[in-house]
């Protein structure tokens, strides 16, 4: 589950649909109790070095090549077997540290140049161990655009560099991407985008290097197997054989991490303490994974979703065994702009401010595992400060603690025309949601909240995937209500919240993330605006966006979601803050 100012939603949205927060159901707010629960970012004093760390998984990583993945759980296992040019230490989600990098990215006066310098003697694991050179950070980011690999990251993110082109034929390269030697990488783009750049569109798996003369063999297939035959950059590797084969990775069941011997500590920020790391996939029982985890040593929860029983339980019984990261996305409801009468604004303001977000946060377990939601922009990225906090941007429709406003929904009733204060039509509205256990009951307080307001809805519930592949992410399909959508961040920049979702020019035939379908020219102008904005620019330019997106009341905000993370009671589990998942680079036993 990955973040994404792209223009495609589909594998991160699926994944986010069953999972991207912890729990669901519950019978209150028990905040209080999660005050116990330190989200624990450093490692201890004299952390322990060494020993075996298993992770219990569900499912599988979207791809093992870091290359292609896009999901959090990629990202879990490639940050750390890789060296992206920069990262984040796990208790700072918005400053970039260099990794492979050696510096800070500099940046042209124009925006259109980044040059980034890397490290000397940074080495590839076994069989390969020869050092890394400029220019397979230069081939890592064209592969992103070959057919054979296709990352929705890359192709986002570095499609303005000069004579880029997505979906081309393996070995095609890049006249925007030079190397003038061995250790210096230059950008150049055709828009002023250096600022997306720095705020961290260069820390991410996809930077990190890969060597054309190994990998082209694998590229040069119909999809890439480079991800089965992969080199590690970080201190550990996928286990393989002599051939570099990835012995470690059965897909559904298995990846095993073994330490990287031509790792280099004094070239790297992260200690590195573990021996290996087993995540171990298939555990379709969430509930019975985190008893083991509890009741076990040297466990952590890998993909799970800790279903709220087993929340409260470790509140009252373990709470040292319980980590909520913080949220790095949201969820809403979205109402079509386009479809009658949710054309009329009035109409959509009068709907939110009848909704109940309270009870869509209960559904999910209450404010453990999230907190009221009053506009986009999630905590922790850039703009949320700006645009109001956790009090929100200060529309009258939207109430701060989430409780219905009855009385302002009459009123924008009364002003679509509605002399009753409520809904008169008679058409019947289709709500598509997903059939999920949890994302059904947020459904179903959603259905029932309109048709309180006026509303006949036809509501149907499929799987997950099918919610987005054939209803919510397909215009013609006209679903004017998904109660069950949800965003998260590529990194601590608005762009990547509210690009995708919102801009007009991301509307898509397949694969539409802006559910809304909210094409103002308005808010179009100020993300353009924004995406090409310099750094100490874009907070304030995102905010700006922030509030305008609120106020056309296109979507109903209602939670910014944690995560539940669960350990054995002697691991020293420290939360990567950027990923909302445990950080295995820094996490440690006792």
């Amino acid at each position: 589950m990955r973040r994404s100012a792209r223009t495609t939603g589909v594998a991160l949205l699926a994944v986010l649909s069953i999972g991207l927060a912890a729990c669901g159901g519950g019978d209150g707010d028990s905040g209080g109790d999660a005050k116990k629960t330190a989200t624990e970012n450093t490692p201890p004093k004299n952390a322990k070095v060494g020993g075996k760390l298993t992770a219990l998984w569900t499912g599988d990583v979207d791809f093992i090549d870091c290359g292609r993945t896009y999901f959090q759980m990629g990202l879990f296992i490639c940050s750390a077997t890789q060296k992206s040019l920069y990262s984040y230490k796990p208790d700072d989600p918005v400053n970039m540290v260099p990794d492979l990098a050696e510096g800070a990215p500099e940046v042209s006066e124009d925006g259109k140049t980044v040059t980034i310098k890397i490290k000397q003697g940074v080495k590839y694991s076994p069989p390969y161990n020869e050092e890394v050179k400029a220019a397979d950070v230069k081939y890592a980011i064209e592969r992103g655009f070959f057919n054979s690999v296709a990352n929705g990251f890359t192709t986002s993110y570095f499609s303005d560099l000069e004579g880029a082109k997505v979906g081309v034929d393996s070995g095609t390269t890049i006249k925007g991407i030079t190397t003038p030697d061995d250790y210096t990488v230059v950008l150049k783009f055709k828009r002023p985008v250096g600022g997306v750049m720095a705020a961290g569109a260069l820390a991410y798996p996809a930077t990190a290097p890969v060597p054309e003369k190994y990998a082209k063999k694998f590229d040069a297939e119909p999809q890439t197997t480079y991800g089965e035959n992969q080199l590690a950059t970080g201190p550990y590797m996928i286990k393989n054989d002599a051939s570099g084969k990835a012995i470690g990775y059965d897909p559904g069941k298995r990846i095993q991490l073994v330490r990287n011997p031509n790792w280099d500590k004094s070239l790297d920020f992260r200690p590195a303490y573990l021996d290996e790391i087993d995540n171990l996939q298939g555990n379709d029982d969430a509930g019975i994974a985190i008893r083991r985890i509890v009741d076990n040593e040297g466990m952590i929860s890998g993909d799970l979703t800790v279903p709220p029983e087993n929340v409260k339980q470790a509140l009252d019984n373990t709470p040292d065994q319980l980590k909520l990261a913080p949220p790095i996305g949201g969820r809403w409801v979205s109402l079509n702009t386009t479809i009658k009468p949710f054309d009329d604004i009035n109409v959509r303001k009068a709907i939110i401010a009848g909704m109940d977000r309270n009870a869509l946060v209960l559904t999910r377990g209450g404010t453990t595992v999230g907190d009221v939601a009053t506009h986009f922009l999630p905590p922790g990225t850039a703009g949320f400060d700006q645009a109001g906090g956790m009090k929100g941007t200060g529309v009258d429709f939207i109430s701060p603690d989430g409780k219905p406003l009855p009385e302002v929904s009459a009123k924008y009733f009364k002003a679509a025309g509605y002399a009753s204060g409520k809904y008169e039509g008679t058409e019947k509205l289709l709500m598509v949601g997903s059939n999920a256990t949890v994302p059904a009951k947020t459904a179903e307080v959603v259905k029932d909240s309109l048709e309180k307001m006026g509303f006949q809805v036809t509501m149907r519930l499929v799987a997950p995937q099918t919610m987005y592949t054939r209803y919510c992410n397909v215009p013609k399909a006209e679903v004017a209500v998904c109660p069950n959508v949800g965003w998260i961040r590529d990194f601590a920049d608005g762009q990547t919240m509210l690009a995708p979702t919102f801009a007009g020019k991301n509307i898509l035939p397949q694969g539409n993330s802006n559910w809304s379908e909210l094409d103002d020219p308005k808010i179009n102008e100020a993300i353009d605006k924004a995406e090409v904005a310099p750094v100490k620019e874009r907070a304030q330019l995102w905010a700006e966006v922030d509030r305008m997106v609120t106020e056309s009341a296109a979507a109903i905000p209602w939670i910014w979601d944690k995560q539940a993370l669960i350990q054995s009671a002697n691991v020293n589990g420290v939360v990567a803050e950027y990923n909302s998942q445990w950080d295995l680079a820094f996490t440690s036993l006792k």
